[in-house]
């Protein structure tokens, strides 16, 4: 076949557009050469690309098919040329990565802070998005790596164990929960929180399993990071669900108790998860094996 990326761009500019005539124009092309090129694509792969109408064009099923994989291409392309334009100042490799709010707050920093001091020619691009958010952009080449929840269904991909933590209700001294050996999550819900921005990931965890129960999570205030809400909580906003391992890096200065919850989902198991390891660039394993425990 011998299409190229000026044919797929003419193509996506199309169905975009629903016309021919403004495909072409955007693709900065001539309407007789855009239409010949349509023509020969549909001749090389021996089917119908777009179905024509007076009211413009639209995809087949089979032009839907090159529509999905010609933003892939086009957008692995514009990485690649992205990754050699770094090399080409002296960068030796550049990793895009995925992570969940906890890995990203409470693992990553150090462990990432160790492996950049080793690797002083290799950038990465540290991405915040839900579990259930990332496989699909590993699945589709838009990230090398990531870390995530092991409830994901990864399906084929490859993972490899990071880390387990677990949230806990933190409370200021004097509060009803304080004394509490545990507490179920639909008995916080009555009680106000301080949270983490609105949109952060976990966030919108907390406030999907709030919603499986019927419930809102009622949020007095909502800042940047654990140490700001830590001392929210201290002062007696209100109370917060965080990782231990913030709450306990917070209690070193600050009066909290720490209330364990007993819904199942609070204890996460976090993995690293890639397409397949043996395909990875050398600086990506090197990056894995240094993520792991």
């Amino acid at each position: 076949m011998s299409f190229d990326l000026t044919d797929l761009r003419l193509f996506l500019h199309i169905v975009d557009s629903g016309s021919i005539t403004k495909g072409a124009e955007h693709a900065h092309l001539a309407l007789a050469s855009a239409s010949a090129r349509i023509r020969n694509m549909e001749d090389l792969l021996e089917v119908p690309l777009l179905m024509r109408g007076r009211r413009g064009v639209t995809p087949t099923e089979a032009g839907l098919a090159l529509m999905h994989h010609g933003r892939i291409v086009l957008d692995q392309w514009e990485r690649m040329l992205g990754d050699l334009g770094e090399y080409a100042s002296g960068l030796k490799g550049h990793i895009r990565m995925l992570c969940n709010t906890v890995s990203l707050s409470e693992c990553l920093p150090e462990l990432l802070t160790t492996y950049l001091a080793e690797h002083p020619k290799v950038s990465i691009d540290l991405t915040e998005r839900l579990s259930t958010e990332i496989m699909q952009d590993i699945v589709d080449g838009k990230a090398d790596l990531a870390v995530m929840a092991r409830s994901v269904d990864v399906g084929e991909l490859e993972t490899f164990p990071f880390r387990k933590l677990s949230f806990v209700l933190a409370t200021p001294p004097d509060h009803p929960l304080a004394l509490r050996s545990s507490v179920a999550f639909s008995e916080v819900l009555k009680h106000d929180f301080v949270g983490l921005a609105e949109g952060s990931p976990l966030q919108r965890f907390l406030e999907s399993h709030a919603a499986r129960l019927g419930r809102e999570m009622n949020f007095r205030v909502r800042l940047r990071d654990f140490q700001a809400v830590g001392h929210m909580v201290e002062k007696g906003v209100g109370l917060a669900i965080m990782p231990d391992t913030a709450v306990k890096r917070c209690s070193e200065t600050m009066d909290l108790h720490v209330v364990p919850i007993t819904d199942p989902w609070v204890t996460r198991d976090l993995v690293l998860c890639v397409r397949r390891f043996d395909d990875l660039p050398v600086h990506v394993r090197e990056l894995v094996e240094t993520l792991r425990p």
